[in-house]
């Protein structure tokens, strides 16, 4: 039996432990989880890279490559054995609105795909992660390696409920709807963590951007986060900056020891500093007729498109008129401009003294006053 083989014997399921790196082997552990007990996975299993001998630079020094055993598989029907089942038992843990991150280079990222569909997640993007500086191709025989690749996934198809922070990463990226390929640098430098003969703890150490990047995008303060492949702890440390909590399963003493290490040494952010932009939808409905009601605008008063060209008059049941036009903000809104649909919030602007300001102020003040 290989070392990736899990036990026959299935540990008895207790209750969850937070902030906790368990040491053992992955699937077994996994499957000592309670049920639905974790909001999210993070998951950065081993590349399989199947190398054919060591890697010298062209000055003759070896490649510090990762040849580790736990990256050793025999084949790779071997690899998508182990890779289905810590990904079934993932599965069984998450939440129903709770979702799947996993990482991954070229050899084993569509492996990692394809059993992720096959178990009936469903993929919601992959992200690019774009290496700053990435380590060159020595031989010269390959493109350079300049990425990796991620893979977000809800727990099944049709899932309706999933945190994604959407105006966070907005604010998050100045006002600019965040896209799916990160230029994040590789860990290096005070982060890169080292021993006492200053070699690196563990190869292949995520840098704690992309970790926190992830996190804030797929996560809320409180919720409770998976690494099954816990290594150094990136996912730990950048869990605990942001008020999430933790579980960690790491086969390696040594691994595990530098990660609680690490964490320790993290300052969590203030509550108050935690809280991140939220989404306009999940906001209380504000219908428009509720601005009349609270007489923020009254019937008669008139709108202006965003260029103050065309108007409409407000009506006393809430919708608009322009000559023989009447509906609602959003459907005169969208005539005028001759477009399938329009948000009227945006699109409809009332005169001030300071100028022309959006309708959508004064919904925003229906919402302060808890109407």
């Amino acid at each position: 039996m290989t070392r990736h083989m899990p036990q026959k014997a299935i540990v008895q399921r207790t209750a969850l432990e937070l902030d906790t790196i368990h040491v053992g082997e992955c699937v077994d552990i996994l499957k000592s989880l309670p049920d639905k007990s974790v909001d999210l996975v993070f998951a950065d299993p081993p590349y399989n890279l199947q190398l054919g001998g060591d890697l010298h630079r062209p000055d003759n020094s070896k490649v510090d490559a990762v040849d580790d055993e736990w990256d050793q598989f025999a084949s790779f029907e071997a690899y998508d054995r182990f890779t289905r089942e810590w990904m079934r038992e993932c599965q069984r843990v998450l939440k129903d609105d709770g979702a799947i991150w996993v990482i991954g280079s070229y050899h084993n990222v569509f492996r990692l795909g394809v059993a992720l569909q096959d178990l009936g997640f469903w993929v919601m993007n992959d992200v690019i992660w774009r290496k700053a500086n990435p380590m060159p191709n020595f031989k010269g025989t390959r493109f350079t390696n300049a990425h990796e690749t991620l893979i977000w996934a809800t727990k099944a198809k049709g899932q309706k409920r999933y945190t994604f922070n959407y105006d966070a990463l907005k604010a998050f990226n100045e006002d600019t709807q965040m896209r799916s390929d990160w230029a994040i640098p590789l860990c290096t430098g005070e982060e890169r963590l080292k021993d006492e003969d200053g070699n690196k703890v563990h190869p292949t150490q995520k840098p704690e951007s992309l970790l926190y990047r992830v996190l804030l995008a797929c996560s809320k303060p409180g919720h409770v986060v998976l690494d099954p492949f816990f290594g150094t702890g990136t996912t730990g440390a950048a869990a605990k900056r942001l008020g999430r909590h933790f579980i960690g399963i790491e086969r390696d003493e040594t691994y595990a020891k530098h990660a609680r290490e690490r964490i320790a040494r993290v300052q969590r952010a203030n509550e108050s500093d935690l809280a991140t932009m939220g989404s306009k939808k999940a906001e209380p409905r504000v219908p428009f007729g509720a601005l009349v009601e609270a007489g923020l605008l009254q019937p008669g008063d008139t709108l202006y498109c965003p260029k103050g060209q065309r108007t409409a008059r407000v009506r006393a049941d809430g919708s608009l008129v322009h000559g023989e036009l009447t509906g609602s903000i959003h459907k005169v809104g969208a005539m005028l401009e001759q477009a399938p649909s329009c948000n009227g919030w945006t699109f409809w602007r009332f005169k001030t003294d300071a100028g022309f300001k959006p309708i959508d102020d004064l919904r925003a003040r229906i919402r302060q006053q808890g109407h």
